[in-house]
């Protein structure tokens, strides 16, 4: 019995491939655009003044944007113009899921029965996706580890047709959703990040990241390591390589060759006496490449944007 995780094939040039490849509790301002110095933003949440005495290490290409919890914006860069964003979209297919489906920390949630249409789909040569056997039981908890850990296609559009009993209608929810945390360059086409038409900017998706790690439950299954599908005996490891290191506990990958590569992160870092969540987004990285040179890209740039502010962030701190 076979499985795919991340299989990329051409097939033609009109068909592209999505892989997927503590807590915040509020940074003040809105989730709109925001410029750092030089940036391309628009009107939005100022820039914190210690941004000004940070020499961070913006990608060149793409977008990008940071956070600090209890001290606000660091800066967003490149145009905010909405673009693919792959599997960064179950960021919020998770956040919807649990909306709709609170669990509590550790707990298992509610139970799934998982449909044939799910199960089939578990053999896709041409989308990355997790194993799951018609008619068995899984946990919620389960079925989200699948989705935002190895990054599951399949399991994601599961999740959507329990929650709102057919794709179409959940895709309504997630735009609803976006709307209300004034996500006013996104716009959701589907549920798993496979549809280059959702699209979205790096601010925006900080909105979304600074809403969703508020959830103690899904916090944890952002930073789970690795997880073993029920059934089948496959073990996964997490997509985002920057976990575990420098602090970081999550959050989500996402690549194809329209989107580039994306990824948004999480890390804690002690800032002034006080251990505080840093939330950052890459966007649009190597755009029109391979999904893995996209991947490699925005890993890079994050990573580097992590470092610096892990060498930097507290001594500017104590100068504020």
């Amino acid at each position: 019995m076979r499985f795919r995780r991340s299989v990329l094939v051409p097939l033609t040039a009109a068909v592209v491939l999505a892989a997927g490849t503590g807590g915040w509790y509020a940074v003040g301002g809105s989730g709109g655009s925001t410029n750092g110095p030089g940036g391309d933003g628009g009107p939005g949440e100022g820039v914190a003044p210690i941004a000004r005495s940070l020499q961070l290490p913006w990608p060149r290409e793409g977008q990008a944007s940071v956070a600090v919890e209890g001290i606000g914006s660091l800066g967003t860069r490149g145009e905010q113009k909405p673009v693919p964003i792959a599997s960064v979209t179950k960021v919020m297919t998770a956040y919807v899921i649990l909306k709709d489906h609170p669990m509590r920390a550790d707990a298992p949630g509610a139970t799934v029965v998982a449909d044939q249409r799910a199960a089939d789909e578990s053999y896709s040569s041409v989308e990355t996706t997790a194993p799951v056997l018609a008619g068995r039981e899984y946990t919620q908890r389960r079925l989200l580890e699948l989705m935002m850990v190895p990054s599951g296609n399949n399991v994601a559009r599961l999740l959507a047709r329990w929650d709102a009993g057919d794709e179409k209608a959940f895709v309504a929810k997630m735009n609803r959703t976006a709307a209300g945390l004034g996500m006013r360059a996104t716009t959701y086409t589907g549920v798993s990040g496979m549809e280059a038409s959702t699209r979205s900017t790096a601010a925006d998706q900080l909105a979304l990241a600074r809403a969703a790690m508020k959830d103690p439950a899904f916090r944890q299954i952002v930073a789970t390591a690795s997880v073993t599908a029920p059934g089948a005996g496959v073990t996964f490891r997490n997509t985002n390589k920057l976990l575990g290191h420098d602090g970081v506990i999550g959050l989500k990958t996402g690549s194809s060759t329209p989107a580039g590569g994306n990824l948004v992160w999480a890390t804690r870092q002690k800032v002034a006496g006080a251990d505080r969540l840093v939330l950052g987004v890459v966007l649009h990285q190597r755009a029109g490449t391979t999904p893995a040179e996209g991947s490699a890209a925005a890993h890079e740039a994050s990573r580097a944007l992590i470092a610096a502010l892990r060498a930097e962030l507290p001594t500017a701190a104590n100068r504020a």
